[in-house]
């Protein structure tokens, strides 16, 4: 038994102690299965939260009202789930009736894919009411039951469908991939912040070529934000070798695919509703690809983009082009052999430039120092304040105020 179980075992044994049953059940169990690295582990156990909460002293109600609660065990958090069925999923996405029960196998019946709804004991024997582990090997990705009735149920388990065939590298079943086919249109009613979470694990698994195809396939597609009617388009990213690149890379590379303006595509992103910061990144990511599809790297743009983006934008074209792009290795020797890295390397400040010419502050002071980064950059002037001055002195820029 892996170590994360054997860490468990002993809350199993508490909860049996004290009269109930207890499995370790879910992702953990698939995963100990197919040799994946183990992070934490979910117990389900057939007492109630009010019970288990006079079992242990250390507890905290994260989500009782659908029977977990987190139980701290020496210093360790454990979400444990009582037993539970679920019914009326009138919103396609939250059972309408939660009620518990005190039967495994009925728990496991409300689970979306066979290969999760495998339990083990505290012994390391599998509970596999549905054959979970027979789809395991197969590579298989298989409802628990009837499909239509799954998905029905929440309708982001489509998503977690086509999510596991990039994360595993398994196909999905026949039935279970003609659900997705004909059930695509409940995705409506999905929150975006959920969606969004499975297509960028999506997005990044090993198998992402053969998932984004797939959301092609079943018309899925066409209930993400910003890709209704662009098929075309995200099956020619589909086609492109995508191995080995960032989420920010994917997203950009998706961008450009759709044919994007700068506008629509930080429009495209709210509307994924990501994160300020990432949105920033990925737009950054964008504009250096763009940059490097019709230009070679100057020791200015260089500088601009810094080596995380230059290498970025290298990826990006080596996936979109035939051009000869360069290795890291290249990026990282011509940005090394840059001047200056930073403004902040400048032997000259804004300081200097509010001194020297007797003016107010204004935008002519960053406009003056971005000259100055230039003409250091390229050699015109050498990086020495004197010299600096010098070369204002004898240009005669006329200074902007306003």
């Amino acid at each position: 038994m892996l170590a994360p179980f054997k860490q468990a075992t002993p809350l199993l044994d508490i909860i049996e102690a004290a009269g109930f049953e207890a499995y370790f059940v879910g992702g953990s169990v698939r995963d100990s299965l197919l040799a994946r690295e183990i992070s934490d582990v979910d117990i389900a156990t057939s007492a109630l939260p009010e019970e288990l909460k006079a079992i242990f002293p250390h507890t905290a109600d994260i989500g009782i009202q659908h029977g977990t609660i987190l139980v701290i065990y020496n210093g360790e958090p454990y979400e444990i789930t009582t037993f539970r069925t679920e019914s009326g999923y009138s919103d396609y996405r939250r059972p309408d009736e939660v009620r518990f029960i005190r039967s495994l196998k009925e728990d496991l019946q409300r689970r979306d894919f066979t290969m999760n709804a495998i339990a083990m004991d505290k012994t390391g024997e599998l509970i596999d009411p549905f054959n979970g582990k027979q789809a395991i090997t197969m590579k298989q990705i298989i409802t628990v039951g009837d499909p239509d009735e799954r998905f029905g149920e929440d309708a982001l388990r489509m998503m977690r469908a086509v999510r596991f065939v990039s994360q595993l590298s398994f196909t999905i079943e026949e039935r279970t991939l003609a659900a997705l086919s004909h059930m695509p249109h409940l995705l409506e009613n999905i929150a975006v912040e959920r969606k969004l979470t499975e297509f960028e694990k999506l997005l990044v698994g090993p198998s992402n070529n053969e998932a984004i195809s797939i959301l092609v396939q079943t018309g899925l597609f066409n209930y993400l934000p910003g890709l209704s009617g662009n098929g075309d388009c995200v099956s020619r990213m589909a086609r492109c070798n995508l191995v080995g690149l960032a989420k920010a890379e994917l997203w950009a590379l998706l961008i450009h695919q759709i044919g994007l303006n700068d506008r629509e595509a930080n429009g495209f992103l709210r509307e994924w509703k990501l994160p300020l910061k990432q949105i920033k990144q990925i737009l950054k990511t964008l504009y250096w690809l763009r940059y490097r599809l019709n230009n070679e790297w100057t020791r200015i743009s260089a500088y601009d983009a810094g080596k995380e983006f230059m290498v970025s934008a290298e990826r990006l074209l080596q996936r979109l082009t035939k051009l000869k792009t360069s290795s890291e290795a290249e990026l990282f020797k011509v940005f090394d052999q840059l001047p200056i890295k930073s403004r902040s390397e400048l032997t000259l400040t804004g300081a200097d430039l509010l001194s020297w010419f007797k003016e107010k502050p204004g935008p002519w002071v960053n406009h003056y120092l971005r000259l100055v980064e230039e003409k250091v950059l390229t050699g015109e002037v050498a990086n020495v304040k004197a010299d600096i001055r010098e070369w204002l002195d004898n240009c005669n820029l006329k200074l902007e105020k306003d």
